[in-house]
């Protein structure tokens, strides 16, 4: 009995000094520092780009709309052809008018007729001052009636105000129009604007004469347009700047839908994208700190697919975390196995 009783001492012994040394293991497994990779938090060039939406205009484009009601003796509107300055669109029937222009003409030839021999008469004082008055009045109310209706006239045809393209013919020759009647549209389509708006906080990215990528989405191509001009004001409903800029090269249709590229160079800390801890109210990066693993709330500035600049959270010096991060734990021992040094930024 009593070496039965001894036997389960000496195996209850055994498993204590086990069970002891299992668990000293996992503390030393649990205890193992993370193996990392590191960079060390400096100021590098990082190409800012911001993309924003512009729509393509013309340089100049109107709605072709006669300035008086009449029915149209002459069209010369050809389907989206070209049309060069000055040229005559359409006319609406001005044969009443031109009734009334000789109408005046005859009597303001008569009018100066009787002016003149009443001057000649005036300078022998064969008439007095007043009749002479009258006639001159006549006369030169004759001519300002002429002026009127010659402008008439001139109104009841429609001629191209610049050189460009046509639209689509929108009535044929013998309608009757009026000046709500829509007969075509015209654009400058040799020269291209592209307008667009940014919001107030990329305000530096923008100045006249700086040059802007645009992109079309029916196109893979890119254009390059110079900014020609920047609304002096902020829109108070959008806060945001309106921005114009002109293509150099190519051509793109008008009313189009763009994307616009923003750039420029700046310094600042910068880091690999993939490092940064996405949460549900700010973005994580892990540094080292006294050989243990601490997670630091930072702020994203412009951001490529590669690399993000850091606006705050982290400084110069600070070592941070670009491998590994998945299995460091906040206060968790780590061990740098390499820095990082090449951060091809502004490549």
């Amino acid at each position: 009995m009593t070496n039965i009783k001894w036997l389960i001492v000496f195996l209850t012994g055994i498993l204590l000094l086990a069970s002891c040394k299992n668990s000293n293991e996992n503390k030393k497994k649990e205890a193992a520092p993370v193996p990392v990779d590191i960079l060390i938090a400096s100021e590098d060039s990082f190409p800012r780009i911001v993309e924003v939406n512009g729509t393509v205009l013309s340089e100049d484009m109107i709605e072709l709309r006669p300035e008086v009601s009449g029915r149209l003796t002459y069209l010369n509107i050809p389907d989206g052809g070209p049309v060069a300055k000055g040229a005559i669109l359409a006319k609406i029937n001005d044969a009443e008018l031109q009734a009334q222009l000789k109408q005046l003409e005859i009597q303001l030839d008569l009018a100066s007729k009787t002016e003149q021999r009443l001057k000649k008469l005036l300078a022998i004082n064969g008439v007095n001052q007043a009749d002479y008055d009258e006639a001159l009045s006549k006369k030169d109310l004759y001519q300002a009636n002429i002026e009127v209706l010659k402008t008439q006239i001139d109104k009841t045809v429609i001629k191209a105000p610049f050189t460009g393209r046509l639209g689509l013919r929108q009535v044929s020759a013998g309608a009757y129009v009026t000046p709500q009647t829509l007969i075509g549209t015209l654009q400058q389509t040799d020269k291209i604007k592209i307008d667009f708006s940014i919001p107030e906080a990329y305000e530096t990215l923008v100045s006249t004469g700086k040059t802007v990528r645009v992109k079309s989405n029916n196109s893979a191509a890119e254009h390059q347009a110079v900014i020609s001009a920047i609304e002096p004001q902020i829109s108070t409903a959008t806060r945001n700047i309106k921005v114009r800029a002109y293509l150099l090269e190519g051509t793109m249709v008008p009313g189009a839908f763009v994307k616009v590229y923003l750039h420029e160079t700046t310094k600042g800390i910068v880091v690999p994208t993939s490092i940064i801890i996405p949460e549900a109210y700010a973005n994580q990066v892990v540094t080292v700190k006294n050989g243990k693993a601490k997670f630091v709330n930072v702020e994203v500035g412009s951001r490529t697919a590669e690399y993000a600049e850091i606006t705050s959270g982290l400084l110069p010096g600070d070592t941070v975390v670009v491998s590994g991060v998945l299995f460091v734990r906040p206060n968790a021992k780590v061990k740098i196995k390499q820095v990082k040094k090449d951060l091809p930024t502004n490549k």
